[in-house]
């Protein structure tokens, strides 16, 4: 059943990284996505799964019980036609450090 869902895909033509913790929220114009006869019930389901809260691709996986090669795939193609894009969590090292944050609250306290 997986190798049909993808056509055989392992990977999806899509220029952006789907990790684990990518998030998919669905783009404003994926209204219905149910009416595009093209799209599986699957990439149906996904669309309708993060129009109710964005999910990242480990949750959808776990949610639809698809192995996770398959989602990213299905992802995807979705990313392709534009129904959802995915966005990236900020990597640890981009992030302050958490002594700057300290002394950013003990200066606000202060005031």
């Amino acid at each position: 059943r997986p190798y049909a869902m993808t056509r055989g895909r392992t990977s999806s033509p899509t220029r952006h990284r789907l990790d684990l913790i990518a998030v998919v929220v669905p783009e404003p114009a994926a209204d219905d996505p149910g009416r595009d006869e093209t799209l599986s019930p699957e990439h149906v389901e996904i669309v309708e799964r993060c129009s109710e809260f964005p999910q990242s691709i480990a949750e959808l996986a776990a949610g639809m019980d698809l192995p996770v090669g398959v989602v990213r795939v299905l992802v995807g193609d979705l990313v392709e036609d534009e129904l959802v894009h995915v966005t990236r969590p900020v990597p640890p090292a981009e992030l302050p450090d958490e002594s700057i944050l300290r002394e950013v609250i003990n200066g606000l306290r202060a005031l």
